[in-house]
């Protein structure tokens, strides 16, 4: 075990223990807080604040990750370090044993997990999209999970505010409002309209996710493995049944009509029968999240009640925010990365004064 990559000033308050995670953005350990003996996950972000994107995306993180702190099924950010270089940054969690893409690739789970983890998750979205946010990167290794199948939804470094958006206009592209970047959440969890190019998109991106998830723990297995864009949109053209004129056009693609058009001739899965294992009321549940039309797409704050789940519903834990949730900063435009590391800084201070 090599510590090199974590500075002084942070060891002396984190007692390092094993390396637990790597990925494109930073390293995550096992870490202990040498304060209060609490086993705590580490997480050093390379270069957050190098150029405009990763600012950004740090920025998300940290103030997202504060915003929805009051839900269970969401991890707790218990502190933030800064570095010394004021390039990287060190975030420190709550400490769960794993994620769910390891837990399903390892077939550890039965079907009444997949309930009760489909419950939380369906909870937890409920919460998020009442304060008119969208994730935007649901998927397995997102979720962490402890032994007894308690959830929590990490990485915000995606989500987005809503709030800009007219209700009106939620599901009715408009060129007058703001653009959502196409580049959101692994391929094989991207919802039709955003694999289309669609321009404007709502909650409906998380429940289409939400569904992908479900058919991955059932079938132990990507539900949508796609190998390229292209191949991710046949993939899935391939399960549903065939959107009408009216429905590509309102994607808001440009190019949608045109793109299905070149999709090669194959003859329909049904869902029943790339999950012979599911259960009537999975099938249902998924046939009403894996719509192509978005708003036709079953909402977190119906689909806690749908028979799949209704052993662990309970509407005394489904807490939802009164308020939009809003940044600071416009999120709809990108600032220099100073901006976003100072205003960080200022939120870091403020909380720890409070």
């Amino acid at each position: 075990m090599s510590t090199t990559d974590v500075e002084e000033h942070v060891l002396r308050n984190y007692e390092i223990r094993r390396r637990i995670g790597k990925g494109a953005y930073g390293i995550v350990w096992k870490s202990v807080d040498r304060r209060t003996g609490e086993i705590v996950a580490l997480k050093k972000i390379f270069d957050a604040f190098s150029n405009a994107t990763d600012a950004q995306r740090t920025y998300r993180e940290v103030m997202f990750l504060q915003a929805f702190s009051s839900h269970e099924n969401v991890v707790q950010l218990l502190n933030v370090v800064r570095a010394a270089n004021d390039v990287d940054l060190y975030l420190v969690f709550e400490f769960m044993d794993t994620d769910l893409h390891a837990v399903v690739k390892n077939r550890l789970l039965q079907p009444i997990h997949h309930q009760y983890i489909m419950y939380q998750l369906l909870k937890v979205m409920k919460f998020i999209h009442s304060g008119h946010c969208i994730h935007r990167d649901l998927k397995p290794s997102n979720i962490l999970i402890n032994p007894h199948c308690h959830i929590k939804l990490a990485d915000f470094g995606l989500a987005r505010s809503l709030s800009l958006l007219p209700p009106s206009s939620s599901n009715q592209p408009d060129v007058s409002l703001p653009a959502m970047t196409d580049y959101v959440a692994t391929r094989w969890y991207r919802a039709p309209e955003i694999l289309l190019g669609g321009q404007l998109y709502t909650t409906g991106v998380d429940m289409w996710s939400t569904g992908c998830i479900l058919a991955e723990m059932i079938a132990g297995r990507p539900l949508f493995p796609g190998s390229s864009t292209m191949n991710q949109i046949e993939r899935i053209m391939a399960v549903l049944p065939q959107p009408s004129r009216q429905e590509i056009e309102a994607v808001g693609a440009p190019y949608a009509m045109a793109i299905l058009g070149q999709l090669p001739r194959r003859r329909n899965y049904r869902l029943s029968q790339l999950l012979p294992t599911a259960s009537d009321e999975a099938l249902d549940l998924l046939t009403k999240l894996l719509q192509f039309t978005a708003d036709r797409r079953l909402s977190a704050h119906s689909a806690v009640h749908h028979p799949f789940v209704k052993r662990f519903h309970d509407a005394r834990s489904e807490p939802v925010l009164d308020c939009d949730v809003v940044l600071h900063l416009d999120d709809n435009t990108q600032l220099a990365a100073d901006r976003y590391r100072d205003r960080l800084y200022t939120a870091i201070a403020g909380r720890d004064r409070g």
